[in-house]
């Protein structure tokens, strides 16, 4: 069975896109909460602050899209590869 590169990615960058814009929007409501883990991606994502804004968690899960998008991908593309 071969999985879709192109599915497989876009999952993957919704499910980690949409999970950090979770995050983020609750640490907007309750600033104390998930602050550790973003500012664990604020240390890997350029330009992303763990500061409690709009704009941080507009730009972290577009980040997240991207970066899960192009790793899923390249898993599926790379399971494909090995499964034949």
């Amino acid at each position: 069975m071969k999985l879709s590169v192109k599915a497989f990615g876009l999952a993957c960058g919704l499910l980690w896109g949409g999970g950090l814009l979770c995050v983020a929007l609750v640490n907007l409501a309750w600033p104390a909460y998930g602050r550790a883990f973003l500012e664990l991606w604020s240390s890997i994502y350029p330009g992303v602050h763990a500061d409690q804004t709009v704009r941080s968690a507009i730009l972290v899960t577009l980040y997240g899209l991207f970066d899960a998008g192009i790793g899923g991908a390249i898993f599926a593309w790379l399971y494909n590869r090995l499964a034949c």
